[in-house]
């Protein structure tokens, strides 16, 4: 009977990690600017590993945008007088 019990109580455990886990790929869903476009096409039917295959994309990408608007930024301020990049670093550090 106690094989039941646990095996009950591994179930109900099981069920609520399911429900978060549907929870937050439905979050992430909607974060996603390609699965907010992709959902109007429904395609609902994705698995969560390939939501977090599409997220790890997403954040790469962002992380180079990131990279390269820094570079930008840098080469900007070298060729900007010093009184207008200290205004522009300090409007950056709010």
């Amino acid at each position: 009977m106690s094989s039941r019990r646990s095996r009950s109580r591994h179930t109900e455990s099981s069920r609520i990690a399911d429900d978060q886990i549907n929870d937050l790929v439905s979050k992430l869903q909607q974060l996603l600017p390609e699965m907010q476009t992709r959902r109007s096409e429904s395609s609902d039917n994705r698995s969560a590993a390939q939501l977090l295959q599409e997220t790890c994309n997403y954040i790469t990408s962002l992380h180079r945008e990131v990279d390269d608007l820094s570079e930008k930024l840098s080469k900007l301020l070298e060729n900007t007088d010093t009184t207008q990049a200290a205004l522009i670093r300090g409007l950056l550090m709010q």
